[in-house]
């Protein structure tokens, strides 16, 4: 896809939105009740710490589900295009909403295996999913 609108970085998601450049997807984990945190946030949303920290996650995990957009929201987007939510391996409760890439939109199934790649633009990386599999 072009054009992308690009998030704005700020102390609590420069982590996440960053951490693509060394290969690594980083949640807000919470150090007191070690659950994460996504989107990123400076207090823990079950335990309301404030002990929070960016901390690298596996980088797989399983379509939930997805639907295959046909229409461009915006002038120069390439259509079609998956827009999945990922349920990650070893982050119980925590979804990422990514597209699919590196396969025609139409091979994209409910329970593929998928493995994030970052794509770069300035200084954001961008979390995509990639099938590695078929579908569990």
């Amino acid at each position: 896809m072009s054009e992308r609108t690009l998030p704005r970085l700020d102390p609590n998601n420069r982590a996440y939105w960053t951490g693509g450049e060394r290969g690594e997807l980083m949640l807000h984990h919470c150090g007191d009740c070690d659950r994460y945190i996504h989107p990123p946030k400076p207090v823990c949303r079950y335990c309301l710490s404030e002990n929070v920290a960016p901390k690298a996650v596996a980088k797989t995990g399983v379509v939930d589900t997805y639907t295959v957009n046909h229409q461009p929201w915006k002038p120069n987007m390439a259509v079609p295009f998956v827009l999945a939510r990922v349920a990650l391996d070893d982050v119980p409760g925590v979804y990422l909403t990514t597209n699919v890439v590196g396969c025609d939109p139409s091979e994209v199934a409910i329970g593929d295996r998928v493995c994030m790649i970052f794509e770069q633009h300035d200084d954001v990386y961008l979390p995509m999913a990639q099938r590695v599999g078929g579908a569990e």
